[in-house]
Order: structure tokens, then C-alpha cells, then sequence
């Protein structure tokens, strides 16, 4: 004859209890302090802020020299704020769940200025306006055929390589 495992427990099981009952002796009860000694558990909601970084987007600026920048919006961290369901056990952190997080404030993003304005290339050995290094520059209004030319009166600061002080007194384009 086959017997299952639990019929054969269950046989073993009440073979104790009347083996115990014919020596006098009582099943042991559970005790109360081992119920009483059990760490208390506890769940808290708990919230953790961690900023989000903000981007830096770049325009061109014709107004600005080519080569410099300037900022015109500064750039604000935002805020993210994380809602966690922490587990404590006798008082320690036993486990952690997320419940969500919110973007409680936006970042802002920093706008940097890029300047696209080509500086005008002038010969240095004028002063008082830009005279443009050509292949030739001459007075405006005059009688040259450029190809450029210059609105005077220009002083001469050094060898006056395009000839436009005419009359050697160290201003230029000034008839």
C-alpha cells in the first residue's frame, strides 16, 4: 500500500503528540516575549530634491563685433522632487520605492549672444576715419575710380600709400 508524503507527516505528527501525551508532557505554547521582541516596521513618505541643469543655446548676433559674446538671458537650474516610500525596520532604512517625481521648477535656458559683425579692416596709417585697405582708395567725391573710398578729412599717422594728401599738410580728403 502507497502512502503520500503528507498522510505519512500527518501519521508521524499525531505519533509525537500521543508520545508526548504519554510522558506528561504538553506541546509547547508559543511565547509571548518572542512576539513582543520583533523589530517594529514602519513606512514613511519621504521627498528628495535634486536641481536639473540648464542648457545654453547660442544666437547670432549682427549688432555684436564678430568674436564676442554676450549673455542676454542668464540660466536657471530647475528643481526635480522625488516622493519615496521608505521602509524602516527597528529603525533602520530596510527598503526604498519610488512614488513619483515632479518637476517642481522648470529650468531656465541661458541665451548666449555670438557677434556676427565683421569689423571693418583699416589701414593704420590713417586716423579720424576707416580707410579701407584696397588696391586703391580714393577721396569720396573727388575725380579717383576707387575701387574704395574714403570720407575726409583723414589724418595721415604714417607713409600715405594711397597719395590722398594732396597738398602734404597731413590731413587727407579735406578739400
Amino acid at each position: 500500500m502507497t502512502r503520500t508524503f503528507a498522510a505519512a507527516c500527518a501519521a508521524a505528527c499525531a505519533a509525537a503528540a500521543l508520545l508526548l501525551a504519554a510522558c506528561g508532557a504538553a506541546p509547547a505554547e508559543p511565547r509571548a516575549e518572542a512576539a513582543a521582541t520583533a523589530p517594529a516596521v514602519e513606512k514613511r513618505t519621504v521627498t528628495k530634491k535634486r536641481s536639473i541643469p540648464y542648457k545654453t543655446t547660442k544666437v547670432n548676433d549682427p549688432s555684436l563685433a564678430k568674436g564676442t559674446t554676450r549673455v542676454k538671458r542668464r540660466g536657471v537650474k530647475g528643481v526635480m522632487t522625488y516622493t519615496y516610500e521608505v521602509t524602516y525596520t527597528g529603525g533602520e532604512p530596510t527598503g526604498k520605492k519610488l512614488l513619483g517625481k515632479k518637476v517642481t521648477r522648470k529650468p531656465v535656458t541661458r541665451v548666449v549672444a555670438v557677434g556676427t559683425k565683421a569689423e571693418p579692416r583699416c589701414d593704420e596709417n590713417y586716423s579720424g576715419a576707416c580707410v579701407p585697405i584696397a588696391s586703391d582708395v580714393d577721396c569720396a567725391g573727388g575725380s579717383g575710380n576707387g575701387p574704395a573710398y574714403v570720407s575726409g578729412p583723414v589724418r595721415v599717422v604714417g607713409t600715405d600709400i594711397y597719395d590722398l594728401d594732396r597738398d602734404g599738410d597731413g590731413t587727407a580728403c579735406d578739400s
